[in-house]
C-alpha cells in the first residue's frame, strides 16, 4: 500500500501520539511506500510562524527521512487536480493533500472527516 500522511498524521506519528490507533502505526510502518508531501511542510512552517504549532522545521524535513518515508513535491498535475475539487473543505493544504492523493493515486491517512467525502482514497483514522 502507498499512503500520504496528512499533516497531523505525520506529526502524531513523530511524537509517538495515542491519536495513532496501533493498527495504523502499524500500517504506517508496514506500507510499501509512506509520502509526506510538502504541501505539510509549508503548513508546518505557516503555523510555526504563526504560533500556532511548536516545531523544528528542519528537523521534520530531517524526519522524513529518517523515518523512511519520501518526500511528496507538488507538482503542475497536482495543481490541475485540485482545480478540479468541489469547495467542500476551505483549508487550502487539505484540498491539496486530497489533489496529491486523487493525481499518484495514493491513500491520504486522516482524521478529517470533511475530506473523506471527497473520495475513497481518504481513510479516516
Amino acid at each position: 500500500m502507498r499512503i500520504l500522511l496528512d499533516t497531523h498524521v505525520y506529526l502524531w506519528w513523530l511524537e509517538d501520539s495515542s491519536n495513532l490507533s496501533p493498527s495504523v502505526a502499524s500500517a504506517i510502518a508496514t506500507a510499501d511506500q509512506v509520502f509526506v508531501s510538502t504541501a505539510s511542510i509549508w503548513e508546518a512552517t505557516i503555523k510555526s510562524g504563526i504560533g500556532k504549532l511548536s516545531v523544528d522545521i528542519d528537523q521534520l524535513i530531517a524526519e522524513i527521512v529518517s523515518n523512511g518515508f519520501q518526500e511528496l513535491p507538488v507538482n503542475m498535475q497536482h495543481v490541475a487536480a485540485l482545480a478540479r475539487l468541489p469547495a467542500i473543505h476551505k483549508d487550502p493544504f487539505d484540498r491539496m493533500l486530497l489533489a496529491q492523493a486523487i493525481s499518484e493515486p495514493l491513500r491520504l491517512l486522516s482524521a478529517d472527516k470533511i475530506l473523506a467525502s471527497y473520495s475513497d482514497l481518504v481513510d479516516l483514522i
